[in-house]
Protein backbone atom coordinates (compact mmCIF):
# COMPACT_ATOMS: atom_id res chain seq x y z
CA UNK A 1 0.00 0.00 0.00
CA UNK A 2 1.47 3.44 -0.96
CA UNK A 3 2.16 5.79 1.91
CA UNK A 4 0.68 9.19 2.37
CA UNK A 5 3.77 11.36 0.85
CA UNK A 6 2.04 14.51 2.67
CA UNK A 7 2.40 13.12 5.91
CA UNK A 8 5.71 13.33 7.48
CA UNK A 9 7.52 14.76 3.85
CA UNK A 10 6.79 18.18 4.22
CA UNK A 11 9.90 19.42 3.66
CA UNK A 12 10.89 16.15 1.12
CA UNK A 13 7.79 17.09 -1.29
CA UNK A 14 8.83 20.61 -1.14
CA UNK A 15 12.60 20.01 -2.28
CA UNK A 16 11.35 17.68 -5.05
CA UNK A 17 9.09 20.55 -6.09
CA UNK A 18 12.06 23.11 -6.51
CA UNK A 19 13.88 20.15 -8.17
CA UNK A 20 11.09 19.40 -10.66
CA UNK A 21 10.35 23.14 -11.28
CA UNK A 22 14.15 23.74 -12.08
CA UNK A 23 14.06 20.83 -14.53
CA UNK A 24 11.25 22.41 -16.37
CA UNK A 25 13.10 25.85 -16.73
CA UNK A 26 16.23 24.15 -17.64
CA UNK A 27 14.69 21.69 -19.68
CA UNK A 28 12.48 24.23 -21.96
CA UNK A 29 15.90 26.34 -22.54
CA UNK A 30 17.53 23.41 -23.39
CA UNK A 31 15.01 22.11 -26.26
CA UNK A 32 14.63 25.51 -27.44
CA UNK A 33 18.01 25.97 -28.01
CA UNK A 34 19.05 21.98 -29.24
CA UNK A 35 16.28 22.24 -31.61
CA UNK A 36 17.23 25.90 -32.89
CA UNK A 37 21.14 25.45 -33.01
CA UNK A 38 20.43 21.80 -34.33
CA UNK A 39 18.51 23.05 -37.21
CA UNK A 40 20.79 25.99 -38.47
CA UNK A 41 23.69 23.11 -38.35
CA UNK A 42 21.52 20.67 -39.67
CA UNK A 43 22.31 18.79 -37.03
CA UNK A 44 19.43 15.56 -36.62
CA UNK A 45 21.06 14.68 -33.02
CA UNK A 46 21.09 17.97 -31.45
CA UNK A 47 17.31 18.21 -32.50
CA UNK A 48 16.94 14.91 -31.11
CA UNK A 49 18.32 16.05 -27.71
CA UNK A 50 15.63 18.67 -27.99
CA UNK A 51 13.23 16.44 -28.39
CA UNK A 52 14.64 14.41 -25.24
CA UNK A 53 13.98 17.34 -23.03
CA UNK A 54 10.21 17.49 -24.00
CA UNK A 55 9.53 13.96 -22.56
CA UNK A 56 11.71 15.04 -19.71
CA UNK A 57 9.27 18.17 -19.22
CA UNK A 58 6.39 15.99 -19.41
CA UNK A 59 7.62 13.71 -16.97
CA UNK A 60 8.73 16.60 -14.84
CA UNK A 61 5.13 17.49 -15.06
CA UNK A 62 3.22 14.74 -14.08
CA UNK A 63 5.46 14.53 -10.94
CA UNK A 64 4.09 18.46 -9.99
CA UNK A 65 0.67 16.94 -10.47
CA UNK A 66 1.57 13.70 -8.06
CA UNK A 67 3.46 15.59 -5.39
CA UNK A 68 1.40 18.58 -5.18
CA UNK A 69 -1.70 16.21 -4.66
CA UNK A 70 -3.12 16.31 -1.02
CA UNK A 71 -6.12 14.05 -0.01
CA UNK A 72 -7.19 10.79 1.32
CA UNK A 73 -4.18 7.88 1.51
CA UNK A 74 -6.57 5.98 -1.23
CA UNK A 75 -6.53 8.85 -3.27
CA UNK A 76 -2.94 9.71 -2.89
CA UNK A 77 -2.45 5.31 -3.94
CA UNK A 78 -4.14 6.27 -7.36
CA UNK A 79 -2.12 9.00 -8.26
CA UNK A 80 1.27 7.69 -7.36
CA UNK A 81 0.20 4.77 -9.76
CA UNK A 82 -0.86 7.19 -12.42
CA UNK A 83 2.17 9.17 -12.22
CA UNK A 84 3.84 5.70 -12.15
CA UNK A 85 2.23 4.63 -15.25
CA UNK A 86 2.85 7.87 -17.53
CA UNK A 87 6.56 7.93 -16.45
CA UNK A 88 6.82 4.46 -17.50
CA UNK A 89 5.32 5.36 -21.26
CA UNK A 90 7.98 8.23 -21.02
CA UNK A 91 10.29 5.64 -20.71
CA UNK A 92 9.17 4.11 -24.29
CA UNK A 93 8.84 7.15 -26.22
CA UNK A 94 12.77 7.72 -25.29
CA UNK A 95 13.47 4.32 -26.36
CA UNK A 96 11.76 4.99 -29.45
CA UNK A 97 13.32 8.36 -29.80
CA UNK A 98 16.82 6.74 -29.33
CA UNK A 99 16.29 3.80 -31.74
CA UNK A 100 14.91 5.47 -34.33
CA UNK A 101 17.61 8.67 -34.27
CA UNK A 102 20.54 5.82 -33.60
CA UNK A 103 19.36 3.55 -36.43
CA UNK A 104 18.72 6.15 -38.62
CA UNK A 105 22.46 7.88 -38.29
CA UNK A 106 23.91 3.81 -38.89
CA UNK A 107 21.92 3.12 -42.56
CA UNK A 108 22.30 6.76 -43.13
CA UNK A 109 25.98 6.62 -42.32
CA UNK A 110 25.13 9.99 -41.11
CA UNK A 111 28.24 11.77 -39.86
CA UNK A 112 27.65 13.74 -36.34
CA UNK A 113 28.33 17.63 -37.12
CA UNK A 114 30.19 19.37 -35.08
CA UNK A 115 28.18 22.34 -33.20
CA UNK A 116 30.19 24.35 -30.38
CA UNK A 117 26.27 25.43 -29.10
CA UNK A 118 25.61 21.90 -29.40
CA UNK A 119 28.88 20.42 -27.09
CA UNK A 120 28.02 23.57 -24.66
CA UNK A 121 24.91 22.42 -24.33
CA UNK A 122 25.55 18.63 -24.16
CA UNK A 123 28.21 19.32 -21.43
CA UNK A 124 26.27 21.68 -19.16
CA UNK A 125 23.83 18.67 -19.05
CA UNK A 126 26.03 16.49 -18.32
CA UNK A 127 27.03 18.60 -15.17
CA UNK A 128 23.51 19.46 -14.11
CA UNK A 129 21.55 16.12 -14.98
CA UNK A 130 23.75 13.66 -12.99
CA UNK A 131 23.20 16.60 -9.78
CA UNK A 132 19.59 16.65 -10.41
CA UNK A 133 19.18 12.74 -10.53
CA UNK A 134 21.28 11.87 -7.49
CA UNK A 135 19.31 14.36 -5.39
CA UNK A 136 15.74 13.45 -6.54
CA UNK A 137 16.34 9.33 -5.92
CA UNK A 138 17.31 10.70 -2.73
CA UNK A 139 14.42 12.23 -1.47
CA UNK A 140 12.66 9.73 -3.85
CA UNK A 141 13.04 6.86 -1.13
CA UNK A 142 13.03 9.25 1.81
CA UNK A 143 9.63 10.13 0.68
CA UNK A 144 8.87 5.97 -0.69
CA UNK A 145 7.64 7.74 -4.06
CA UNK A 146 8.63 4.51 -6.64
CA UNK A 147 7.14 7.67 -9.18
CA UNK A 148 9.77 10.07 -8.20
CA UNK A 149 12.43 7.66 -8.27
CA UNK A 150 11.69 6.71 -11.96
CA UNK A 151 11.94 10.18 -12.72
CA UNK A 152 15.52 10.20 -11.03
CA UNK A 153 16.77 7.50 -13.54
CA UNK A 154 14.95 9.46 -16.28
CA UNK A 155 17.29 12.36 -15.58
CA UNK A 156 19.86 9.66 -15.25
CA UNK A 157 19.34 8.54 -18.28
CA UNK A 158 19.29 12.17 -20.16
CA UNK A 159 22.95 12.45 -18.35
CA UNK A 160 24.11 9.68 -20.17
CA UNK A 161 22.41 10.79 -24.08
CA UNK A 162 24.48 13.57 -23.32
CA UNK A 163 27.61 11.95 -22.87
CA UNK A 164 26.72 9.77 -25.52
CA UNK A 165 26.41 12.85 -27.57
CA UNK A 166 29.96 14.12 -26.52
CA UNK A 167 31.35 10.92 -27.23
CA UNK A 168 30.27 10.90 -30.89
CA UNK A 169 31.27 14.12 -31.41
CA UNK A 170 35.00 13.46 -29.60
CA UNK A 171 35.50 10.20 -31.19
CA UNK A 172 35.00 11.11 -35.05
CA UNK A 173 36.98 14.56 -34.32
CA UNK A 174 40.17 12.27 -33.66
CA UNK A 175 39.62 8.71 -34.87
CA UNK A 176 36.43 9.44 -37.72
CA UNK A 177 34.72 7.20 -36.18
CA UNK A 178 31.44 8.34 -37.13
CA UNK A 179 29.21 4.97 -35.75
CA UNK A 180 30.29 5.99 -32.19
CA UNK A 181 27.32 8.05 -31.21
CA UNK A 182 24.39 5.76 -32.55
CA UNK A 183 26.02 2.59 -30.88
CA UNK A 184 26.47 4.00 -27.28
CA UNK A 185 23.26 5.56 -27.65
CA UNK A 186 21.73 2.25 -28.57
CA UNK A 187 24.02 0.60 -25.96
CA UNK A 188 21.51 2.40 -23.49
CA UNK A 189 18.28 0.88 -24.87
CA UNK A 190 17.77 -2.46 -22.54
CA UNK A 191 17.94 -0.49 -19.38
CA UNK A 192 15.21 2.17 -20.46
CA UNK A 193 13.16 -0.62 -21.94
CA UNK A 194 13.35 -2.61 -18.51
CA UNK A 195 12.75 0.53 -16.77
CA UNK A 196 9.86 1.08 -18.83
CA UNK A 197 8.14 -2.27 -18.25
CA UNK A 198 9.38 -1.94 -14.36
CA UNK A 199 7.09 1.44 -14.21
CA UNK A 200 4.28 -0.03 -16.07
CA UNK A 201 4.02 -3.21 -14.20
CA UNK A 202 4.20 -1.63 -10.67
CA UNK A 203 1.55 1.25 -11.54
CA UNK A 204 -0.56 -2.08 -12.29
CA UNK A 205 -0.44 -3.98 -9.26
Amino acid sequence: MTQDLHIGHPQCIQKALRLEYFLISYNTLEAIASVGFGVLAGSIALVGFGLDSVIEVAAAGILIWRLTSHTNREDEEKREKKALLFIGITFFLLAVYVAYESFAKLIGHKVPHESLPGIAIATLSLIVMPTLGLQKRKIARQMGSRALEADAVETFICAYLSFALLLGLGLHALFGLWWADPVAALAMLPLILHEGREAVSEARI
